[in-house]
C-alpha cells in the first residue's frame, strides 16, 4: 500500500471500477471511525443540542470580542507611536533633527565588529529560530567560533 498510487475517494473512477480499492477504501474508514483515540459522537437530543450550541456560539462571540479589544489597543498603539514619530519629524522646531538621530540604526546590527569598519553580524533576535519552549541541549559553553 505504501508504494501504490492509489486514488480512494468514491468519485474517481480507480475507486468505483477496483473493487478491491474500494474495499480498502471502506476499511480505512472504518479504521479511523473506530480507533480508540477517536472520541465518540454526540448524541444529543434536540434540547440538549440546542444549549450545546448557544454555549459555543456564546463562547466563540467572547472570543471575537476579546480579539477585536486586542487589536484596537494593538491599533491604537500603532497610531500613537506614528503620530509620536510625526511630531518628532515636523513639530519639533529643530527641523527633524532630533527625529533623524532617533531612527539611526547604525551598529545596531554588528556590536563591536560595527566599529572596527565591518556591518557586523546578525541582530540576536534572528540567531535562533523564536519558539515556546528552551533548546533540548541548553546552553553550549564550550562553542568558539
Amino acid at each position: 500500500m505504501a508504494g501504490q498510487n492509489l486514488h480512494l475517494h468514491p468519485s474517481t473512477p480507480t475507486a468505483r471500477e477496483n473493487p478491491a480499492n474500494f474495499q480498502l477504501l471502506i476499511a480505512l474508514i472504518r479504521y479511523f471511525l473506530q480507533h480508540p483515540i477517536t472520541p465518540r459522537p454526540l448524541r444529543l437530543s434536540r434540547l440538549r443540542s440546542l444549549r450545546h450550541w448557544t454555549i459555543h456560539r456564546a463562547w466563540q462571540l467572547y472570543n471575537f470580542k476579546l480579539r477585536a479589544a486586542e487589536n484596537l489597543e494593538l491599533e491604537r498603539q500603532y497610531f500613537s507611536m506614528r503620530n509620536a514619530c510625526e511630531e518628532l519629524r515636523l513639530g519639533c522646531g529643530d527641523g527633524g533633527r532630533l527625529y533623524r538621530q532617533a531612527m539611526v540604526k547604525k551598529g545596531i546590527y554588528g556590536g563591536l565588529k560595527a566599529e572596527k569598519g565591518r556591518e557586523g553580524g546578525v541582530p540576536i533576535e534572528y540567531t535562533r529560530a523564536q519558539t515556546d519552549t528552551p533548546p533540548r541541549d541548553g546552553w553550549d559553553h564550550e562553542w568558539r567560533r
